[in-house]
């Protein structure tokens, strides 16, 4: 039977967090190997960076060991104290292994002011550490169990490799796609959300997967007005010279609560292909029928073949009820034209407590979904949801994997 934690998913998250983004991996743990600290060093010397949690009544206390255990051999140890989702932290300094775990107080001239002693199950430190820590003044405490985990880097040899293996084989699904039934050539994606959510973003990330260079062809900003005022399509180039891509990403004035943003008339005509490249949108009234950007009678590769709503996670919440309503009403009108529609959310890592190894599978990641997912069910707006990173994907293998999986995702 497998060896468990006792750390819930948000603790660990917190810890991992805290001690540089490290993935835990469980080597010892008190209630099933025994509150033996001898038997503790045996097995967790040698094994580079490792983090013990005690867990008593009251507190999850515990020491980050920087360096690899090694008998008799001193070693940075950083203490922490836990308390609900705030982590404090303070440093002990050098210590070996045996005096840490109370295996031979006498033999090693280490400090003493924080002792493990597993076998009489208390922790013992004195009353500088507590207060350091932000912990009553006890003492001692009762241990009820211990665990030690070894630190490894989340992106280990092993990951890089399933990583790099994973986007070439979807570089060249993405170059042969082809539309069904050879009706047109490329898909229409149409990228809809409110100001700032990162639309353009998404597109310059795009484009630097297969430009391999950092690329801004579309301009970017917070500007509270929005920076994308005209209607953009843009086709993407595989390499400098390659053939075009069989997508088209269009991008759109953005959604405003109130004045400013796109019309909701506009889209209509966007879906339907009526609207040429480099319009320039007017937030106060739709396109006229009689503009010279006005396509009379668009063909069906001039249309929109799917949508994706581009929302900023961390936004979510602060959707006004204005917002929700034109959102749910935008979608009503895709529900009712047969339009394709999913949730693009941008910035996923920005959020508290995503490290770099989430961002492989970041779907599975649980403070992910948990908040993202909440938010949306609170706001009603929830439906197929895809997830995007916020910094420039071309350096990053991991995130220029997520921008292809988006891609790949908008095309099925």
């Amino acid at each position: 039977m497998a060896v468990t934690t006792r750390l819930t998913w948000l603790h660990e998250k917190i810890l991992q967090n805290h001690f540089g983004g490290k993935r835990l991996s469980l080597l010892y743990k008190g209630s099933v190997h025994g509150f033996r600290n001898g038997v503790l060093l045996d097995r967790c010397c040698n094994q580079g960076p490792t983090l013990t949690v005690i867990y008593s009544e009251d507190h999850i206390i515990g020491a980050y060991a920087e360096e690899s255990y090694q008998e008799g051999k001193y070693a940075s140890i950083i203490l922490f104290a836990l308390q609900d989702t705030k982590i404090s932290e303070w440093k002990l300094g050098l210590c070996t292994p045996e005096t840490l775990f109370c295996c031979d107080v006498t033999k090693y001239n280490s400090p003493t002011n924080f002792q493990i002693d597993g076998r009489n199950r208390k922790v013992i430190m004195d009353l500088k550490t507590m207060e350091n820590l932000g912990l009553a003044q006890n003492c001692t405490i009762s241990i009820q169990d211990y665990e030690v985990f070894r630190c490894e880097d989340s992106l280990d040899e092993r990951k890089i490799k399933g990583v790099i293996e994973l986007r070439k084989s979807l570089l060249p699904a993405l170059r042969t796609y082809e539309p069904y039934g050879s009706l047109v050539q490329q898909i229409r994606i149409l990228l809809l959300g409110p100001i700032g959510a990162g639309k353009s973003s998404f597109f310059n990330s795009v484009r630097s997967v297969f430009q391999g260079h950092v690329t801004h062809q579309a301009l970017v900003g917070t500007n509270t007005t929005g920076i994308s005022e005209k209607y953009r399509t843009y086709s993407i180039r595989d390499g400098k010279d390659g053939k075009y891509l069989p997508f088209i990403l269009c991008d759109s004035l953005g959604l405003s609560e109130k004045g400013g943003g796109l019309c909701r008339d506009d889209i209509f005509y966007i879906l339907n292909g009526n609207i040429r490249d480099r319009y320039q949108f007017n937030p106060m009234e739709s396109i006229k029928l009689n503009h010279h950007d006005y396509i009379d009678s668009p063909s069906l590769k001039d249309r929109i073949h799917c949508v994706a709503f581009v929302f900023d996670a961390s936004s979510i919440q602060y959707f006004s009820s204005q917002m929700i309503v034109k959102i749910k009403r935008i979608r009503r009108e895709l529900v009712n034209a047969g339009v394709v529609h999913v949730a693009l959310l941008t910035h996923v890592d920005s959020m508290d407590l995503i490290t770099k190894g989430d961002l492989i599978e970041i779907e599975r990641c649980e403070p992910v979904r948990s908040k993202v997912m909440n938010d949306a069910l609170r706001k009603h707006i929830f439906w197929g949801m895809l997830l995007q990173s916020h910094t420039s994907v071309y350096k990053n293998k991991n995130k220029q994997l997520l921008g292809l999986r988006r891609i790949t995702k908008l095309l099925k």
